[in-house]
């Protein structure tokens, strides 16, 4: 008697299931930092008598949930391309003429964006906000680097949790949502507008300011995710007929 889990289906279901489960990991421990954590520290700053709980927090909570953060966010990258190189081997070429590729691509795209956005940006940008709260418990003076450290990897995780809505969308939209394709549409052309839409964005990400583009605060970042999701949709279905 053979178990389905023991057979190549069943291997893809759970490299699926790990995806899944590394995914709310990531995605849950992201949005724990933008809409609860971040709020938090908003209100020790502004008052006095309890702003050294902030410090604190940096030293012990903050390490915990980046490590949930940062290797939710690997196995979640990892097992995902795996995942992308099993479909590719199992369709060949012709996957790239169908609508479940223009979704899991853009959907593919956003998370490769956000990891490498964890891995290089937030995650040594904080390892410097945390050094420098250790430092001051211990009687030290505050990293000067430390402020500008936290404001790049808080601009960083703000632009992950605009581009979590879209990822998000799309990744469900390649299996649930079929749409017609014309199997001649031009694959270079949606790319470049989905590269250029998504690049100009994460340069902002790199370089810019949450302001620039309304997403300080928990409604600007929800609403600017919606509008661009709605964006990148439009995109796909008119460049795909």
């Amino acid at each position: 008697m053979t178990f389905s889990l023991f057979t190549a289906p069943g291997a893809e279901l759970f490299l699926r299931y790990i995806h899944y489960f590394a995914g709310v990991i990531w995605i849950g421990v992201l949005y724990y930092f933008n809409f609860i954590q971040g709020e938090w520290f908003k209100e020790l700053d502004a008052d006095e008598k309890i702003k050294s709980s902030r410090g604190v927090a940096v030293r012990t909570l903050v390490p915990r949930a980046l490590a949930w953060f940062r290797y939710g966010a690997l196995f979640t990258f990892l097992s995902g391309v795996t995942l992308l190189g099993l479909k590719g081997h199992g369709f060949g070429s012709a996957m790239f003429q169908t609508s479940w590729w223009a979704f899991i691509a853009t959907g593919a795209l956003l998370g490769t964006i956000m990891f490498l956005n964890v891995w290089l940006v937030i995650w040594p940008n904080q390892k410097i906000v945390i050094a420098s709260a250790k430092q001051v418990a211990a009687g030290g003076q505050a990293l000067p680097e430390a402020a500008a450290a936290g404001a790049k990897a808080g601009l960083a995780s703000r632009h992950n949790t605009l581009f979590s809505l879209p990822m998000l969308f799309f990744m469900g939209a390649a299996s649930h949502l079929p749409a017609n394709v014309n199997p001649d549409y031009n694959g270079k052309i949606l790319a470049l507008v989905i590269i250029l839409i998504v690049g100009l964005l994460e340069l902002n990400a790199l370089k810019g300011k949450t302001d620039t583009i309304k997403i300080t605060s928990i409604k600007g970042v929800v609403h600017m995710g919606i509008f661009l999701t709605a964006i990148l949709y439009v995109a796909i279905e008119l460049l795909t007929k």
